[in-house]
């Protein structure tokens, strides 16, 4: 795997146009996702020049737009609220370790070549999380919304809402929707050329100067145009479990969120990515933008979409739009003071309203009372517990219900048959066979790939093995054997030894006979037991019992 992407100009003009369109969708993003964590604007503006460059340059996806995003803004708001709620004074170099540590983690999970696997996640748990952090996102606007300061993060959104109502400054409410409606009401051909959130932050801080100049508004205010202060990493003994926790949950969101969206831009440019060397490229880009006090950032649908669809083919398009970001930072930062939060509130409004997962939450109930359930809890655990509780919970029930019906397809697949009716699925001369058997066969057919959920299945049939006199074991159409299958077949076998049931087997697929070889299964049963077909299995069992009799 080669580290750094190879840089060249064969299609400079319209990655040139690329990068630009995908800085300016970026710019009110970065600044409303800076102050919505917490860390400032200048935090998401960092990310947006840090992260897009540096996974632009060693990652997988070569149209991808690194930027802050609403999943991973959302989980860094709690980090940073925790480490500085436990450690004030070095809280905030924490919670920038956390991010540090996330990175790591990602460049773990590429270099492991878990990116094919990190996506394989159920449906019903990724809409309940993700339209639990747009809920969250949302329920944390509703303060600066009003003009007032979120004080105990979502709980505290919501208990001390009658007083954020009560004290609303009515220059904020006015502003904030006014973003709202101009990011919803903006004519699809102006989408073309300019962001509605560029309009809407334009439109309202002009207006906020203008008509509500001495209204008492919170503004972003001075934007440091130095280089970053560095923030080393920074560990404390007691909460060092606490941000591995949080490290793997942001790694994990973010890991999900980038190859997400790399599968979107694969779509849509009819590439394929390398998503093992993504994760890699989103890992190096977060450790950096840890170290210079950025906030933690993923691939970003719209800044990615609106790249390609501006002409943007290559890496260089995520590095020009990280170096206009950062000639904006350096050169046009004062433009940015007197922007109102209660505009960046507007924006995050809609962000998080997109977020939530509105197509499956209306069909959810439609689909089966399970799924909804899994939708809704993950969805409520997100937003009132914990997201690390609210992932783990949800990917646990689901995958245990997806094993239940798993083991139930398995064990309708082991059919024992001892009698030749019209619904047992032999030919015309394995059923003759079978009746001459005089019910003294008990053929035990197994299909389809056998795990521990078929286990169960094989076990019962030991109960009614003492009525029969022969067993074949029937593995013609058995592709694969799992460990506790396997070790059910020896079970089942050994029994039939102690109750002197003679076996016959059916060969099955080479990997099935291998399983067996290594269990040193075969060797319990005679070779010239051991046949290739069915009826050749039916006719010796038959001859069998004739000399006995």
């Amino acid at each position: 795997m080669k580290l750094i992407n190879s840089i060249h100009f064969r299609n400079l003009t319209g990655d040139a146009f690329g990068g630009l369109t995908a800085a300016i969708v970026a710019l009110p993003m970065a600044l409303a996702f800076g102050v919505a964590s917490g860390a400032g604007a200048i935090a998401g503006l960092y990310c947006a020049i840090l992260l897009g460059f540096f996974a632009a340059l060693f990652g997988g996806t070569p149209t991808l737009i690194s930027n802050p995003t609403g999943p991973m803004t959302v989980v860094m708001t709690a980090v940073l609220a925790r480490m500085t709620a436990s450690d004030p004074e070095q809280g905030m170099a924490m919670a920038f370790t956390v991010v540090m540590l996330a990175g790591v983690f990602q460049i773990i999970f590429g270099a492991c070549k878990l990116g094919k696997f990190i996506t394989l996640m159920p449906y019903t748990v990724i809409s309940g999380f993700m339209s639990g952090i747009g809920l969250i996102m949302v329920l944390l606007q509703i303060a600066p919304f009003l003009g007032q300061v979120n004080r105990g993060g979502i709980k505290g959104a919501i208990i001390n809402l009658p007083e954020y109502i009560s004290n609303a400054n009515s220059a904020a409410i006015i502003l904030a929707s006014m973003t709202l409606a101009v990011i919803f009401l903006v004519p699809g051909k102006v989408r073309r050329f300019l962001p509605p959130q560029l309009i809407a932050l334009i439109l309202g801080t002009i207006i906020s100067l203008v008509v509500f100049g001495d209204s008492d508004l919170a503004r972003i205010g001075e934007i440091p145009i130095s280089l970053p202060k560095l923030q080393f990493p920074t560990f404390s003994a007691d909460r060092l479990e606490v941000m591995l926790l949080d490290a793997v949950m942001l790694g994990m969101l973010g890991c999900i969120d980038s190859l997400l969206t790399s599968v979107i831009a694969d779509s849509i440019t009819q590439t394929q990515h390398d998503s093992d060397k993504e994760l890699i490229g989103q890992g190096i880009g977060n450790i950096i933008c840890g170290v210079f006090g950025g906030l933690p950032g993923a691939g970003a649908t719209m800044g990615t979409v609106v790249n390609i669809q501006a002409g943007g083919r290559t890496v260089l398009s995520g590095m020009i739009h990280s170096g206009i970001l950062l000639v904006i930072v350096l050169g046009a930062a004062p433009l940015t003071q007197p922007i109102p939060h209660a505009v960046l509130a507007g924006i995050l409004v809609k962000v998080g309203l997109d977020i939530i997962d509105w197509k499956f939450l209306k069909r959810a109930h439609r689909l089966s009372l399970r799924t909804a359930a899994i939708m809704y809890g993950v969805m409520l655990l997100t937003v009132f517990v914990d997201l690390i509780v609210a992932v783990g919970v949800g990917v646990f029930v689901a995958n245990i219900l997806t094993i239940k019906r798993l083991a139930d397809i398995q064990s309708d697949k082991v059919k024992a048959i001892t009698a030749a009716d019209d619904e047992t699925p032999l030919s015309t001369e394995e059923k003759a066979l079978l009746r001459q058997a005089s019910g003294q066969v008990l053929l035990l057919h197994l299909g389809g790939p056998m795990s521990f959920g078929a286990a169960k299945a094989i076990s019962q049939q030991q109960v009614i093995m003492q009525n029969y006199r022969v067993l074949i074991l029937d593995l013609s159409d058995l592709p694969l054997l799992g460990v506790t299958a396997t070790l059910a077949i020896e079970s089942l076998l050994q029994e039939a030894r102690k109750r002197h049931v003679e076996v016959f087997l059916v060969r099955g697929s080479a990997a099935v006979q291998t399983r067996l070889a290594r269990f040193d299964i075969l060797k319990t049963i005679p070779e010239s037991h051991q046949l290739g077909d069915r009826q050749t299995s039916l006719e010796r069992a038959l001859g069998s019992l004739l000399a006995e009799v």
